[in-house]
């Protein structure tokens, strides 16, 4: 598979629910989103919107079958107003695309939150004694260069990257693409949406990313300027030269 071109994203292939502005587009009226929330979603359920933007907008109900749930704003969200949504969201995961587009995705079951806990203990053991850059797990929310918002399952970045980002931005979400990531699919997860989503962070700087396929039993790794190389069943898989040293065990992973 040839690297797209820089930042390609993912794109909704199915109907999505709109939120249109029905009064002022004055975006100064808008209400802090402190107040606001995704009311009651669960799977099979009428989803409840908030407001995302100017404050006389009607909050959109949409009849989903099952998350994940996709919307657009009116007026689309700063980089600081995601961030406070995914804040008075936390049991939800929120992540934006570069075209603005919001997709709102359910808690992991409990498999997927096994091995994704088994990947990150891994990752943060080698991460503590290389000591050369700083491992992020799945709750963690990238802005990548082309202006999405992405949470990969796992994430590794050079310290010296880190370090060179104020406090502040440390503290919400990080302005940087990692260099290392890694995707893990669940059952309910499209593997062409994640593919997508893996092209998107070699376009955006990646060095080395891992879509790692627990349904089909194999890992596609991800470099800039190569085919994509897929490992069938593997009992491991290096993360050298980006990540020397660094050996994933997926033993416990399958």
């Amino acid at each position: 598979m040839r690297a797209r071109s820089a930042c390609a994203i993912a794109r909704a292939r199915q109907p999505r629910p709109e939120l249109r502005d029905e009064t002022s587009t004055d975006a100064s009226t808008r209400k802090p989103l402190s107040l606001l929330r995704f009311a009651g979603v669960v799977p099979w359920a009428m989803v409840a919107v908030p407001p995302l933007g100017p404050s006389k907008h009607a909050v959109a109900l949409a009849t989903w079958q099952h998350l994940p749930l996709r919307v657009r704003a009116a007026v689309p969200l700063s980089d600081d107003e995601l961030f406070e949504l995914s804040q008075v969201n936390r049991d939800l995961r929120i992540e934006r695309t570069a075209d603005g587009e919001i997709w709102v995705m359910p808690p992991t079951g409990g498999e997927t939150g096994r091995r994704n806990s088994a990947l990150i203990a891994q990752l943060d053991r080698w991460s503590e004694l290389d000591s050369s850059g700083v491992s992020f797990d799945s709750s963690t929310g990238f802005i990548l260069p082309n202006g999405a918002e992405r949470s990969p399952d796992a994430a590794w970045v050079t310290r010296t990257r880190w370090q060179a980002l104020s406090a502040e931005d440390r503290a919400r979400f990080p302005p940087i693409c990692p260099d290392f990531v890694v995707e893990l699919r669940s059952r309910t997860d499209e593997l062409g949406n994640l593919r997508a989503k893996m092209e998107e962070y070699r376009g955006c700087g990646a060095r080395l990313g891992w879509l790692i396929d627990p349904v089909e039993r194999r890992v596609h790794i991800y470099r800039p300027g190569t085919e994509v190389e897929t490992l069938d069943a593997p009992a491991t898989v290096t993360g050298d030269p980006v990540l020397r040293g660094f050996v994933l065990d997926l033993r416990r992973v399958w």
